[in-house]
């Protein structure tokens, strides 16, 4: 299988999958977080980071657009993490499903752009220090989205929703 094959398949799947679960948040739901434990994003925070997670990543990684100029790229992975409360989220769903089919589009086209020989072939060094080729960069982007996708999941279980594995791996319509 190529590289664009792959991952484009496993961008459309993990887009369909967050798809389904971000349509079940409830507007009023977007300022929920866990109760206990600390850093915790709310809803509308996690759902602002996903939107941005695997397609906007993977421009980043095809091609040093990251979104932010070069002299302001943080020089540690730490201080590209900033705590919970200083994140961004959204103002509501429709936002949400919005920019996700947004970066969805992004994700793909900027596979395609990347095309077979970089994607297997080129190495790059991320601004927090990790180096792979290209095609391994952009899957670990998709499964960035997953994790984040995941973690929706159980918010929207410990919100008393009625999810089960089937809605974690988009097997509901």
């Amino acid at each position: 299988m190529k590289w664009t094959d792959l991952l484009k398949k496993e961008a459309e799947d993990a887009y369909r999958m967050a798809l389904g679960l971000v349509k079940m948040v409830d507007d009023d739901k977007l300022g929920w977080k866990p109760e206990t434990g600390a850093n915790w994003m709310t809803t509308g925070q996690l759902l602002k980071h996903m939107v941005g997670s695997c397609g906007a990543c993977c421009k980043g990684v095809v091609t040093g657009d990251w979104g932010i100029p070069c002299d302001e790229m943080p020089e540690s992975e730490e201080a590209m993490l900033p705590p919970a409360e200083a994140l961004p989220a959204v103002a509501s769903v429709k936002e949400a499903l919005d920019e996700l089919e947004a970066d969805r589009k992004v994700a793909l086209e900027i596979i395609d752009q990347a095309g077979e020989e970089a994607l297997e072939t080129k190495e790059v060094t991320l601004p927090w220090g990790s180096q792979a080729v290209i095609g391994k960069h952009c899957l670990d982007m998709i499964n960035h989205l997953n994790n984040h996708k995941q973690q929706l999941f159980y918010y929207l279980k410990l919100q008393g929703k009625q999810v089960d594995t089937h809605h974690m791996y988009g097997m509901v319509e």
